[in-house]
């Protein structure tokens, strides 16, 4: 089988091309090809499928092997797929999610994609629509008092696609998204688990940003996380309407212009390699042959 491997500013995933190729257990080829040890290595899988009402379909898994709905950085490389490989021939695209289907401004330069801007809607802030078991349902979501790790935070709690948990700290490279995080994640008030951010605002238009993801635990960057951490920052006056997001793998931009209105991510996408005839089945049974420096045939080897 076909894969190959893209990341958006380090949230890297495995790809397959479901146009092409067939894969009946996506949440266990998942959790074995992400490993970073005896699989491939990454985030998770993205598989980009055939869809009746967009450009492709994308639907991902993360490395747990647990559905996920949305991503940001992974979009954008999806978006680079289908261009970089003639699918599609123009700069605008639409891809179909389990958040919806959301449109993308490709970046191209010298005929390849390199990035892309993607409308993530309108923000959800209500509790029922993270969701979050928070009376009234209705109820804004922009100040709501976490407790973990024996403290207690003033947290934003945001929905673009995925749901986001907003803690704004002082120094958000000295806190411990790995022992705070799954914590927080997991607590009864969030039924559907929840993406975890450690927020530090530089200036108003420049924040800091680590994350503990649902499903996969802490990755260099998340485009959804980035998005919801902007929305939070700008709800609450504290940053403009343009934010640049500095991440661990590198940054995006965030533009929202206020309540009601479409957030906007921008980034870069970037090509990994290929993987030609991964053994999808596990059985380790692929068979290779190689030359010897001396240029005779190596013994075929499994």
């Amino acid at each position: 089988m076909r894969l190959l491997k893209m990341h958006g500013i380090g949230n890297d995933y495995v790809y397959a091309d479901c146009m092409r190729e067939r894969i009946d257990d996506p949440a266990a080829l998942a959790v074995r090809i992400a490993d970073r040890h005896f699989g491939v290595g990454g985030d998770g899988l993205i598989m980009i499928c055939p869809s009746d009402n967009a450009d492709c379909a994308m639907i991902m898994y993360n490395n747990d092997g647990s559905e996920g709905r949305m991503c940001g950085n992974g979009i954008r490389c999806v978006g680079k797929y289908i261009y970089d490989n003639g699918y599609v021939e123009r700069p605008h695209v639409a891809i179909e999610t389990k958040s919806g289907i959301k449109q993308l401004e490709l970046t191209v330069e010298n005929g390849i994609c390199t990035g892309a801007r993607v409308d993530m809607g309108v923000p959800r802030l209500t509790a029922a629509e993270i969701p979050a078991l928070l009376a009234p349902a209705d109820a804004d979501t922009g100040s709501v008092k976490i407790a973990a790790g024996g403290r207690t935070f003033n947290a934003s709690l945001v929905n673009v696609g995925n749901p986001h948990c907003i803690l704004f700290v002082k120094d958000a490279d000295n806190t411990d998204p790995a022992r705070l995080g799954p914590q927080i994640e997991k607590l009864p008030v969030f039924p559907e688990r929840i993406n975890v951010e450690f927020v530090t605002v530089k200036d108003r238009g420049h924040m800091r940003m680590r994350v503990r993801e649902r499903g996969t635990g802490i990755t260099m960057a998340c485009g959804t996380g980035a998005t919801a951490s902007a929305i939070a920052a700008i709800r609450r006056g504290l940053c403009d309407k343009r934010v640049k997001v500095t991440l661990d793998g590198g940054e995006l931009v965030i533009d929202w212009a206020g309540e009601g209105q479409h957030a906007y991510m921008t980034g870069p996408a970037t090509y990994v390699f290929d993987i030609d005839g991964y053994d999808i089945n596990g059985s380790g049974a692929k068979i290779a042959s190689a030359a010897l420096p001396d240029g005779s045939a190596a013994a075929e080897r499994t």
